[in-house]
């Protein structure tokens, strides 16, 4: 109680995480070069729109003062009719302006929404947009520009808009579809799907704001780009010349030669202009990409105190999901092999990649139960179905994958069951981590980068909790932090600042976030050091024992498996093909792919010995082999292992337990005798 309470207070009186809309802007003005492009940008959108109001003669009415260089009368002189050109700038303005940010607005608007829902949604969607969006590539821009504006000369600002945007948004959406096609793959947005987020607010909240700099850099150079094309349309007289603009008045100039007359002032001004709009432009780009970009910005976020997220939107409440705060499950009696407790049940279960008329079974009828309380360890090379089996356990596959037969079947703590493949959309969401999480592979892939780790642990618990308050979700949030040993003070941290031990630890927080009963770990210490590796498997030894979950963890670092499992399973070629208690796999393991395994890794004590590995490749799931799956690498394999596919044979030990092995060294002691097949064998330690 005196924990929550401090987590408390601490929370009522942190930080806002976000620093709220003016200090984000003082840090996107904290450059001088972006305070400068911004500067000039407002300055032409003030003129802009007062500048007709400001312009001290009609732009088109003609006086005795022909051609007559600046002066305190006309200060930036006048054409050869007499006309001040400082007014026609004015004027001009406007019509540019409003051309450029116009255009820009409806070009990159059509850009994300082809690029990023072609991208994200992929299937027959994407086929179409992209075929749309090419079509419009392959057209030559300028020819069709000048085309259209030619068979709308009288139509003003809004037809130049129009045949900007119908020929420029096709780049920016092809550009959109590709950075959303690399980003859909990132664990981020599974994590996201897994917490139950909608299409939509997946798309604008995780897929968009990784994109910012993209769309800003897009908008910007828009704006440019419509300014040069419109004036250069007016410049060849291809627009109504009637209305001024920056283009119109560089028309008249050269239809009247101001540069064979020398009269400078007439042109230099409007093309200075398109110069310095453009540049300020850039200057802007550059800032809005250090601030979008929390690796390029100056300031120093990651020493604040325990912050709450500012998380915009609400929730609606969804049926059977828990409103209030989180429940803490009572931890159950101690793990032994002989509980009986089940609480995942996987039958017969097959996955498939589905590719026009083929498919590719990636999971081949994998059965195994983890019981409560239980670290089930996956052991495999890679290709082996290892993470597939993880995707299918969690439902976070997407096409063309596709789960063709078996059942998922989950108890509850109360005796219910329920068949996780047959659940609905809605039912899901409520599933995953409230009940079952994921812990994906790649700490730094699976963080959202540009959102700070409190706020993507507060977005389960909005998510899931939309009944607790804002201090509540804080209160967790550094609860969270205090159980997987993250100092309370880097909820504020972009995950770029933490260490890889300490991102693999937030994500460790985001998926105890709810309190689960069952954690998948899809390879949870990739690319760490072996003191960081100690260090996270100690922890989730701790937590596990401390708060009652169930874990499926997944790897191929059998030294590691074998210290934290307590019942390990081994794949090869999609299915399982021994299963056993983790002290019994590592004194005896009965098949012989198993045994080549082990063989691979060297012992810290014992006598020295040859590491021989395995010969050959993991089996290529398009062609696989007949017979056993491994028979081509084995070296105990006899003729019967070409031609008889082995079901997992029970195996009694030396010691006395059992085991599953899928070896027919095993058909003829399957009742569990000794047999001289495994004398043959021999003992490995």
């Amino acid at each position: 109680m005196a924990m929550q309470s401090a987590a408390l207070a601490e929370a009522e009186t942190a930080p806002d995480a976000s620093g709220g809309p003016a200090r984000g802007l003082l840090r996107l003005l904290r450059s001088p070069l972006t305070c400068a492009g911004v500067i000039i940008t407002l300055v032409f959108l003030i003129l802009a729109v007062v500048g007709p109001w400001i312009a001290p003669y009609d732009p088109s009415s003609v006086s005795d003062s022909a051609t007559a260089g600046p002066s305190l009368s006309h200060w930036l002189g006048t054409t050869q009719t007499g006309q001040d050109v400082y007014s026609q700038m004015l004027y001009g303005a406007r019509a540019s302006m409003l051309v450029g940010f116009g255009s820009a607005v409806l070009t990159t608007v059509l850009s994300v929404l082809v690029g990023v829902t072609a991208g994200y949604l992929g299937g027959i969607s994407d086929e179409v947009l992209s075929l749309l969006a090419n079509i419009f590539l392959v057209l030559p821009s300028l020819p069709l520009t000048i085309i259209l504006a030619a068979y709308l000369p009288h139509s003003g600002s809004l037809g130049i808009i129009l045949v900007i945007s119908v020929t420029g948004w096709a780049w920016g959406a092809r550009v959109l579809r590709a950075q959303t096609l690399s980003l859909r793959k990132r664990d981020f947005v599974e994590a996201a799907r897994a917490t139950g987020e909608k299409t939509s607010r997946i798309i604008l909240k995780d897929i968009l704001p990784n994109q910012v700099a993209v769309v800003a850099a897009s908008f910007l150079g828009t704006v440019t780009a419509a300014i040069l094309t419109q004036a250069s349309l007016a410049f060849l007289g291809l627009t109504d010349v009637t209305q001024w603009s920056w283009g119109t008045i560089l028309y008249w100039a050269q239809a009247d030669s101001a540069l064979l007359t020398g009269a400078w002032w007439w042109f230099v001004p409007a093309g200075l202009a398109i110069a310095v709009i453009g540049t300020a432009l850039s200057l802007v780009n550059f800032g809005i990409d250090e601030f979008i970009n929390p690796r390029l910005r100056l300031a120093g976020i990651g020493t604040k105190k325990a912050q709450r997220a500012q998380v915009s939107g609400r929730r609606t409440r969804r049926p059977g999901r828990r409103q209030g705060p989180v429940v803490r499950r009572p931890a159950g009696a101690p793990f032994t092999q002989e509980s009986t407790d089940v609480v995942l049940d996987v039958r017969d279960l097959r996955v498939e990649y589905v590719n026009g008329t083929s498919r590719v079974p990636a999971v081949n009828g994998v059965s195994l139960r983890l019981r409560r309380g239980e670290v089930l360890g996956i052991a495999g090379e890679s290709g082996s179905g290892k993470s597939t089996l993880a995707y299918a356990i969690t439902r976070l596959h997407k096409p063309p994958a596709e789960i063709s037969q078996g059942e998922i079947v989950y108890t509850n703590a109360d005796g219910s069951t329920v068949d996780v493949l047959a659940m609905r959309d809605d039912e899901l969401r409520g599933f995953r981590w409230e009940e079952l999480s994921i812990v994906f592979q790649s700490a730094m892939h699976a963080l959202n980068p540009i959102m700070r780790i409190g706020e993507q642990i507060e977005d389960v618990l909005k998510a899931h909790r939309p009944g607790m308050s804002t201090q509540e979700r804080a209160a967790r949030i550094v609860e969270l932090f205090g159980i997987v040993g993250i100092p309370a003070d880097r909820s504020g941290s972009y995950p770029h600042e933490l260490s890889g031990g300490m991102r693999q630890r937030a994500m460790i927080a985001v998926g105890l976030a709810l309190d689960p009963e069952i954690i998948v770990m899809d390879e949870p210490t990739t690319a760490l050091d072996v003191v960081i590796q100690r260090q996270i498997v100690e922890k989730i030894m701790e937590l596990k024992d401390k708060l009652g979950f169930s874990v499926i963890f997944i790897t191929h670092d059998l030294s590691l498996l074998i210290e934290l499992s307590d019942t390990i399973a081994v794949m090869y070629g999609g299915k399982i093909v021994e299963m056993t208690a983790a002290d019994d796999f590592y004194r005896q393991p009965r098949h012989p792919y198993s045994r080549g395994l082990l063989a691979s890794f060297p012992t810290l004590g014992g006598a020295k010995r040859e590491l021989t590995g395995i010969v050959g490749s993991p089996p290529d799931l398009r062609h696989m082999p007949g017979g056993c799956a491994f028979h081509p690498r084995c070296p105990l394999a006899f003729d019967a292992c070409s031609s008889t596919q082995p079901p997992l044979y029970q195996v009694t030990r030396t010691s006395g337990g059992t085991a599953e092995a899928a070896c027919l060294l095993f058909a003829d002691g399957a009742d569990g005798t000794t047999t001289q097949n495994e004398l043959a064998m021999g003992e490995t330690q």
